[in-house]
């Protein structure tokens, strides 16, 4: 069953980078309807991802796996825990802007955003993937014992 679980552990967090990265690539091309409903739909499969992950992780952490006695000592896991809470903060403000936009979508209406608003979803965006790649980092050390206080 430890394999099953790693297993879905790993095709979650994949599908979130990739979620995430498809949001990146789509913000940063002028919006219309179309990508408006993409970074939407998008975004709903990030979130589900995440939880998922959450949920996923918890189970390995807590029914399979090294345990929380190994994890809890283990310093880059939680820098991990610590980095996967940022992301979640972080993607809120992504979230709340596009899901303002479902109403006037629903009229046929492309989004109106502010250049401002426009560079500051990049740039939390482009943090939440470089927060990430230290998610991996991380992910790696602690499953090696790096980093690992006894």
């Amino acid at each position: 069953m430890n394999w099953f679980m790693a297993f879905l552990h790993h095709l979650v967090a994949f599908i979130l980078v990739a979620t995430l990265v498809y949001e990146w690539l789509l913000i940063r091309k002028p919006i219309t309807l179309e990508r408006a409903r993409s970074l939407i739909n998008t975004d709903r499969i990030y979130g589900a991802s995440a939880m998922l992950l959450l949920i996923i992780g918890g189970l390995r952490l807590f029914y399979f796996e090294k345990g929380t006695q190994y994890y809890f000592h283990s310093i880059p896991f939680i820098i991990k825990l610590i980095l996967f809470a940022v992301v979640g903060i972080l993607s809120i403000y992504p979230t709340v802007t596009f899901q303002r936009w479902q109403q006037g979508l629903s009229r046929q209406q492309v989004p109106v955003i502010h250049e401002k608003t426009l560079r500051l979803l990049q740039r939390i965006i482009t943090f939440e993937l470089i927060c990430i790649t230290g998610i991996l980092l991380g992910a790696a050390m602690a499953a090696k014992g790096a980093g690992y206080i006894s």
